[in-house]
């Protein structure tokens, strides 16, 4: 996820508190706050089983496992994740996210979202953003995210984001925020007087999103576990500042205010690297296009990324080997578009060169991206089809959003409208 711009989400704050009443989520356990609490945030413990090849990183204040054996729980958990509308979606933004929310949709409640807040940290096109985001949710229902089951939105069409956003910064502490990893390497780049606020403050955006939605799982790589253990030490200290005795003081219902959301791991090989640089992430950013497959690139320029990509000088093909991972990068990604195992994949392609092995992948890559290109198609040519889901996943994700901010505010004193 990514970040937004201290004067944007000001102009959107300025409207007062929106609540009346008490409120009452049903949804929201207080567990959490009741647990013998720890200093700092619970560390991170072993994964337990969850379907479909993910792994959770619960802690030891988890009221709950996530376990395969044993029935269903009446209510589903959720999980919550988007996806920034900059630049093109490419192979490693679906293999890494998008592809995996097709499958947590049938298992979780789920909220996906075009996060375009976020989009605004870094310089952009403002004649591009409304163009970009809505061609990002199209790809989101093109990959195969059901509307029927999942709740699509943008991000700035529920104005609790940034509000609540807002309260949670009087918490977050500079020193924390400057220690981020992104903002370290961006800033660098970039030099401190051409940084914007937002570079320091999304981590706060990134929490507001997870914590507004009640979130018990949020998917994340395991290079990514920083925004979230930012987003749990902020819930931890919201509801040991406001929550239980005193919210109920308060005229609130007591207990915790926010879940205190996991790392939810996709399946192994799911992390994308780049074509020109097996040791670096796949990314939007890069200046080369050549180094990403982007998911709507036509076949003749898939074929022709695949046949310049970097590649090595040893026989053969292999995973995991640390001096070949350009070699395993591209296993990995013919692995992951033709549903082989890897096993089957290692066996197949052990004695293949270089030649027909690209042959393969560009083969596989085309026969994978072609349907997911052909609905993308259909769902751009229907304006009104998507900004029916827009809305309608807004009307939902707000229901939700609101109650949580309404309970914030309260707990923090604010005079209710």
């Amino acid at each position: 996820m990514g970040r937004c711009v201290l004067s944007h989400f000001l102009s959107l704050s300025t409207n007062p508190p929106r609540f009346s009443a008490p409120l009452s989520c049903s949804h929201i356990r207080t567990s959490y706050f009741k647990k013998k609490r720890t200093r700092g945030i619970p560390s991170l413990q072993s994964p337990v089983h969850l379907p479909a090849g993910f792994r959770c990183l619960c802690t030891t204040s988890a009221p709950q496992t996530h376990s395969s054996d044993g029935p269903p729980s009446a209510v589903k958990k959720r999980v919550v994740s988007g996806v920034q509308p900059t630049g093109n979606i490419h192979l490693g933004n679906y293999l890494g996210a998008i592809k995996n929310w097709t499958s947590l949709q049938d298992t979780y409640e789920t909220l996906f979202f075009i996060v375009d807040l976020h989009a605004i940290t870094l310089p952009y096109d403002a004649q591009q953003l409304s163009k970009t985001t809505r061609n990002t949710a199209a790809i989101y229902l093109a990959c195969g995210v059901d509307p029927s089951k999942a709740s699509v939105f943008v991000q700035s069409h529920v104005r609790a984001h940034v509000e609540l956003m807002w309260l949670l910064s009087s918490e977050a502490r500079i020193g924390r925020l400057s220690r981020m990893i992104q903002f370290k390497e961006k800033s660098r780049k970039a030099g401190d007087e051409n940084v914007s606020v937002a570079l320091l403050t999304y981590p706060v955006l990134m929490a507001s999103d997870i914590l507004l939605y009640q979130s018990d799982l949020v998917p994340v790589g395991e290079d990514q576990t920083q925004h979230l253990e930012l987003t749990r030490e902020l819930a931890e200290r919201v509801n040991n500042l406001f929550g239980g005795r005193k919210w109920k003081k308060m005229g609130g219902r007591g207990g915790a205010l926010f879940k205190v959301p996991e790392a939810l791991i996709p399946p192994a090989g799911a992390r994308v690297m780049s074509l020109t640089d097996g040791l670096s992430k796949m990314s939007k950013s890069a200046p080369s296009d050549q180094s990403r497959i982007n998911l709507l690139d036509p076949k003749d320029v898939i074929a022709n990324k695949i046949k310049r990509c970097k590649t090595d000088s040893f026989p053969g093909m292999e995973f995991d080997n640390p001096n070949r991972p350009e070699c395993s990068n591209l296993l990995s990604i013919y692995q992951l578009v033709t549903g082989k195992t890897k096993e089957e994949v290692a066996q197949e392609c052990i004695d293949m060169n270089w030649g027909t092995f690209k042959t393969n992948l560009a083969d596989a890559l085309i026969d994978h991206l072609h349907p997911i290109q052909a609905r993308y198609n259909e769902i751009t040519s229907d304006a009104t089809y998507l900004d029916k889901v827009l809305s309608e996943g807004a009307r939902k994700a707000a229901n939700i959003a609101d109650a949580t901010l309404n309970n914030v505010y309260q707990a923090m004193g604010f005079l209710p409208r």
